[in-house]
């Protein structure tokens, strides 16, 4: 990456806490990035959006995540239809017989 890459915005100043405002960056309150920095001391800031690891597994496996595009894609195209648990016959949990 080079300088040519960016287009200047504005200059700021950093307050006595080394803060900088990026509201003229179209920085928003909440918004996360990943820092880094050059031996020039250009500084990058990369966009970054945060999930629950929990939510990780969906991202690592593309098998999960196509199906649950096929799921969303059924639901938008009206292919199912909500589940009456009323209706439903669960086992007793007796498997002895």
């Amino acid at each position: 990456m080079t300088v040519q890459d960016f287009r200047p915005i504005a200059e700021v100043s950093a307050d006595s806490r080394a803060r900088i405002a990026f509201g003229k960056a179209g920085v928003h309150d909440g918004d996360r990035f990943a820092v880094a920095v050059n031996d020039e001391g250009q500084i990058l800031l990369t966009p970054l959006a945060s999930i629950p690891k929990r939510e990780l597994i969906v991202w690592e496996n593309a098998e999960l995540r196509a199906s649950l595009a096929r799921g969303i894609s059924d639901v938008e195209a009206g292919r199912v239809s909500r589940l009456d648990l009323d209706e439903i016959t669960l086992p007793d949990g007796d498997d002895d017989e």
